[in-house]
């Protein structure tokens, strides 16, 4: 398979795996892809030792963190975040949809301190993401930065160019995509509306070519309803020099999620995978459960802006998750859902989607040779 990637990092094959979990991202680099951590939820601490191990699991190979750098990001002069400032009215709102469906009240005793805890390891600030790199600056293994939500400062991208780290974006517009080329970033990953977590409204069959053409010849990684051999293959055919995968990994043996949530996902169709502001505050693609379709019905109030809406949802997601109430549990996952039915294991992953790749390339070749027979 030729593609400027595997040079360019040193790996065996051009397939990027996006997940918060190390286990996850350390199998995915082991064989032969570029794994790459979700640091969003990290501390400098937790940070330093989940690399650690990482380093340990992987010898030599080479892997890549995810930093969420938001443009847009409101908050209260330089006031933590705290739950005690969110307004009322949403503050109620949740709590009778949870009251409504008998979900139990955190214990009274404890509530401030689990909640104060919990909004605490929220970090997306710029001053929290400078700590991050310093950590992962001190990883010789991490070969790739990722920008989850806009171009990062020029700072970052010389900083790390001068440690000989490549620096790539997500983006869902054109018009992002021509902006992370004139910052001077390596790659830009191309994301369509099918993929989990924050996307844009333009599907990856559409968006792929566009941004390929548009910032020609800096190398397009495509995201967005990968996981499977035959949608590689239809990236290759549409220009891109490797896939990003992350919803994927998510019925995995490695995978961090609990076997309840696991089983929502393997019974879930490609469609039940929603857009939806009622996580972060931004659209993100998330799990149809009872807590996203609450956000959608009549009378329903608007969601707080981002990082507000996430601490607004940290109460009901801890009553939710104690209360292990299926209709409740949801997870950032894309529409690939609908393809993932059993638990498998990372390699496994790979090795499936290449030999399905190789397939699909030599069913289409075999096509072109009978055209031209």
């Amino acid at each position: 398979m030729q593609s400027s990637l595997c040079p360019m990092f040193g790996i065996d094959v051009p397939i990027f795996g996006f997940s918060h979990c190390r286990n996850v991202v350390a199998e995915i680099s082991r064989a032969g892809g570029m794994g790459v951590l979700g640091t969003t939820y990290y501390s400098a601490e937790a940070l330093e030792h989940e690399l650690a191990w990482i380093d340990q699991q992987v010898g030599d190979k080479p892997y890549g963190i995810n930093l969420l750098l938001p443009g847009n990001y409101e908050t209260v002069g330089e006031e933590k975040l705290d739950f005690r400032k969110l307004p009322p009215e949403h503050v109620k709102f949740m709590r009778d949809v949870c009251d409504e469906a008998g979900i139990p009240p955190l214990p009274p005793g404890e509530r401030e301190a689990l909640l104060d805890h919990e909004i605490a390891q929220l970090h997306m600030t710029p001053e929290h993401a400078h700590q991050l790199l310093e950590v992962a600056l001190r990883h010789p293994n991490i070969k790739l930065f990722v920008s989850a939500l806009g171009v990062p400062p020029a700072h970052f991208v010389e900083l790390l160019h001068s440690r000989g780290i490549k620096v790539g974006a997500m983006t869902g517009k054109v018009e992002h995509a021509r902006r992370h080329k004139a910052a001077g970033l390596d790659l830009v990953i191309a994301q369509g509306t099918e993929a989990a977590g924050h996307t844009g409204k333009v599907s990856s069959m559409v968006l792929w070519p566009e941004v390929v053409d548009a910032v020609a010849p800096m190398p397009v990684i495509a995201a967005g309803g990968v996981g499977r051999g035959r949608q590689m293959a239809a990236a290759f055919a549409l220009g891109a020099q490797g896939v990003w995968c992350g919803s994927i990994w998510l019925g995995t043996k490695e995978s961090e999620l609990e076997p309840e949530m696991k089983a929502l996902l393997f019974g879930a169709k490609s469609e039940d995978a929603v857009q939806t502001r009622s996580r972060t505050g931004k659209p993100a693609r998330m799990l149809r459960s009872r807590l996203t379709e609450a956000w959608e019905q009549p009378g329903a109030l608007k969601t707080l802006p981002m990082p507000w809406q996430t601490v607004l949802n940290t109460e009901p997601r801890l009553r939710m998750e104690r209360a292990r109430h299926p209709e409740f549990l949801t997870y950032p996952v894309g529409q690939i859902v609908g393809l993932m039915t059993a638990e498998t294991s990372c390699k496994q992953v790979i090795y499936d989607m290449l030999e399905e790749f190789i397939e699909t390339t030599e069913r289409v070749g075999h096509l072109v040779e009978l055209e031209n027979e």
